[in-house]
């Protein structure tokens, strides 16, 4: 085979693939609706970002950024902090405020999932995110709660869980932990426990706009059965784990009936007046309803009511959503879950000592409320080792015996010269520094963000051994430097430099 055409043939394959799909697809759309569609799918799919209120103001920082970079933006009308970016002089991917986890880029139809949970009157809600990695929605999760109670963002994959870890210390939250089990295992474990639970379900991946994260590929009718088959399992263990009245969203990237419309319409015939399918068409600008029958069966009335996002709708990717209220308890099995106490992978609880003079210690440097902070926030303090931990009470109350990958957010390490403010700490406060901050000149800057120490800082001011928060003269946030004998020395982890 040449090279040329060897290099082709991931095209002709992906274009069979979209051709294969649009006959598939033809049929559940009327005349208008599919030449609406012929005609989307020749427009660019527009990069869309996503804002981190844990870190700023979405609407000023997303203005603020568009001035800076040179973008045109477009509001995302089901995600207030979102939008998609038309054009842009620096792409999205290339700047400091992506690097420190002030925005995550998205897919726009992938921020329709956590838009539908209503948290109002949760202070400290319990939540699971059955199918969490690469993370984007519990990022969003974490956003719609305020990073309080607890996000339990678990994966099946042990081979994602890295990258779901990376995704959730860059967004700075601290109500957070990731685990590694079967999704179908909570709804056993965790009987009528969590508030809300999001289960955006591996699929066949069928939205009809080709991206590097969803290709477009040939799919069997076995493998549609198989998926099916484990989206039904997934869900009815999320609606088991959710409590009676709470809400479980239901997601996919994919438009083929059989793992949408067909996997809620198995779940209504299996649990009859279990939960209620509500209707999305209060919550989105315009019609996108489920369909009603995929030719070979007609589905529960109650499955139109979810949202089926076809490209020409909102100028997304396809997309499928519906939110479930559980109106009663489901009949299964209980099991107990694992139970292996953090304690012994060598964490402890600091005492109530250290904790005092350490947060007295960092509101002295930083002009914060850390202990404040630290109350509102809900979280503890613990050690391993040289490292000190913010982890969430919620936690504790509830889930103290069940391994996790990861939890909360590490605040620094105890060193011989003093404690080091972790990188995730002050990229998530550093804003809100009053004091304990260098600005760079902006010459300066690029060499900063290529990872390298400034000699001769003529803003090193702080003591020696120092941890300061950089900005530069237009004041973004740059990371953290430390002072020490006549420069600035860069801590800015290897993950977030070119």
């Amino acid at each position: 085979m040449s090279r040329r055409k060897h290099l082709q043939q991931p095209i002709i394959s992906a274009q069979s693939s979209l051709d294969s799909a649009l006959a598939r697809f033809r049929p559940y759309l009327s005349p208008e609706g599919y030449s609406d569609l012929l005609e989307e799918l020749g427009r660019p799919l527009y990069p869309a970002l996503r804002a981190n209120p844990l870190k700023c103001e979405p609407q000023a920082a997303l203005d603020e950024w568009a001035q800076r970079y040179g973008w045109q933006t477009r509001p995302v009308p089901f995600c207030a902090a979102g939008r998609w970016v038309i054009t842009a002089e620096t792409p999205i991917s290339q700047t400091v405020e992506h690097r420190l986890g002030f925005y995550y880029i998205q897919d726009a139809a992938s921020m329709l999932p956590a838009e539908l949970f209503d948290f109002d009157g949760l202070d400290s809600p319990l939540v699971l995110d059955l199918a969490a990695s690469p993370g984007g929605k519990t990022t969003h999760l974490l956003a719609r709660t305020g990073d309080r109670g607890l996000v339990l963002a678990n994966d099946s994959s042990q081979d994602r869980i890295t990258a779901l870890r990376i995704v959730l210390q860059n967004w700075g939250a601290a109500a957070c932990a990731t685990t590694h089990f079967a999704g179908e295992k909570f709804g056993a474990w965790y009987p009528e426990t969590f508030d809300r639970v999001l289960l955006d379900a591996p699929c066949s991946m069928q939205g009809l706009r080709a991206s590097e994260g969803h290709p477009m590929r040939p799919v069997s009718e076995r493998e549609l059965t198989s998926l099916a088959r484990r989206q039904v399992g997934l869900l009815e263990s999320a609606l088991q784990a959710v409590k009676v009245g709470g809400q479980v969203v239901y997601s996919t990237c994919t438009l083929s009936p059989e793992e949408d419309e067909g996997v809620l319409d198995a779940l209504r015939k299996k649990y009859p007046g279990a939960f209620q399918v509500d209707d999305l068409g209060r919550r989105l600008d315009r019609p996108a309803p489920g369909l009603q029958s995929d030719g070979a069966r007609r589905f529960d009335p109650a499955v139109a009511n979810a949202a089926r996002l076809w490209p020409q709708v909102f100028g997304t990717a396809g997309f499928f959503a519906a939110r479930l209220t559980k109106c009663a308890a489901l009949s299964g099995p209980r099991q107990e879950p694992p139970d292996r106490p953090i304690e012994r992978a060598g964490f402890t609880p600091l005492g109530r000592r250290e904790a005092d003079e350490l947060t007295a210690r960092l509101a002295d440097w930083y002009g914060l409320e850390v202990k404040k902070i630290l109350e509102d926030w809900g979280v503890q303090l613990w050690s391993r080792d040289a490292s000190i931990y913010a982890f969430p009470q919620v936690y504790f109350g509830r889930f103290s015996g069940l391994p996790v990958q990861s939890l909360g957010l590490l605040l620094g390490e105890r060193a011989p010269a003093g404690f080091i403010p972790s990188h995730e700490w002050v990229a998530r406060f550093g804003m809100r520094f009053t004091s304990g901050r260098i600005v760079l000149a902006s010459s300066q800057v690029p060499a900063w963000l290529r990872g390298e120490d400034l000699p001769g800082q003529p803003g090193a001011e702080g003591p020696a051994g120092r941890i300061m928060a950089v900005f530069s003269e237009t004041g973004q946030l740059l990371g953290r430097g430390k002072v020490s004998a006549g420069r600035l020395k860069n801590l800015s982890p290897k993950r977030i430099t070119p």
